[in-house]
């Protein structure tokens, strides 16, 4: 391949986020209701598209376990690939509860689907009381709950947050050889603030003008605005795009199509949650023009 520029995901790209992100779906839908999916169920929420937003993967899941207790007996499996089969995503969801509960059922499952709360507890969770202070502007309620140990005051010490634990998977060698030959963006479903806070720590100083994040266009992926924006600040002829789900490589495809001034091809990393040869093969279907083991791998394959 030959390109012009390269933009990047963060997610499963530059920081591993398996116990972080993903570790936060699945315990903040057990804070809040005492049972939750596994965490390789995750992944097949993103496989069905649409769940690009982990805050909405979150409600989906919460979504899953409700309706179960009022009788949906599929399996997590049967659950998304309905989801996949209405469209993906957040709507697609509510729908295939709403096709498969009683009137009564669904009402109830609804009532008791607390997205605003699940939201704020992922939070917490994720970036620990003192980020959850400084960004979302609140008090966290269940940072102390779930801290393990006294301190020797006999305080109990605020958990720092999942955000803390998540390797780096950019090698700084990279990185340099990417900053030194390429014009570099970013393109994330994170939060602008959360973006930033794993981008400096990859040592990834990528201007706002060549960045977008779920703060920055409301459609998010698959979406090509943001890519297609990207390729146009940078003037450039050819741009890949490295991602980790099928939603990475489909708004690449999307962006191939709406452009006619330049080529956009996605390229899979098999370091977020597909893997193996079924990962490599779920890209190819998405029309991933390459898979890599890793992000590392890129510029051999753009030599």
């Amino acid at each position: 391949m030959q390109a012009d520029a390269v933009v990047l995901d963060v997610d499963g790209v530059i920081v591993d986020v398996a116990d972080s992100y993903r570790r936060a779906i699945v315990d903040s839908i057990a804070q809040v209701y005492g049972r939750t999916i596994d965490r390789d169920d995750v992944q097949a929420f993103k496989n069905a598209g649409g769940f690009n937003n982990d805050w909405e993967l979150t409600h989906a899941a919460a979504l899953y376990i409700l309706a179960s207790g009022e009788g949906y007996r599929r399996s997590i499996g049967a659950y998304t690939d309905a989801i996949a089969e209405a469209g993906g995503g957040l709507e697609a969801a509510e729908s295939v509860v709403h096709e498969t509960l009683g009137a009564r059922e669904a009402q109830r499952v609804l009532t008791r689907w607390d997205t605003d709360r699940l939201r704020d507890v992922f939070q917490q969770l994720y970036l620990g009381a003192e980020l959850y202070r400084s960004l979302e502007g609140g008090e966290p309620d269940i940072a102390r709950e779930t801290a393990a140990d006294e301190d020797t005051d006999g305080t109990v010490p605020e958990p720092p947050g999942f955000i803390h634990d998540e390797p780096l998977l950019l090698e700084p060698d990279v990185r340099d050889h990417l900053l030194e030959t390429f014009d570099v963006g970013v393109v994330t479903g994170r939060p602008a603030a959360e973006a930033s806070i794993a981008l400096e720590r990859a040592g990834l100083d990528i201007p706002a003008t060549h960045r977008f994040t779920m703060d920055d266009w409301a459609e998010g992926k698959p979406h090509p605005h943001a890519l297609v924006t990207l390729g146009e600040r940078f003037g450039a002829h050819s741009v890949v795009f490295v991602g980790d789900t099928l939603d990475d490589i489909e708004t690449a495809v999307n962006a191939d199509a709406v452009d006619s001034e330049r080529t956009y091809r996605g390229v899979g990393v098999l370091t977020g949650g597909l893997s193996g040869e079924a990962g490599r093969e779920l890209f190819a279907e998405a029309g991933a023009a390459t898979v890599l083991e890793s992000i590392n791998d890129l510029p051999g394959a753009l030599e």
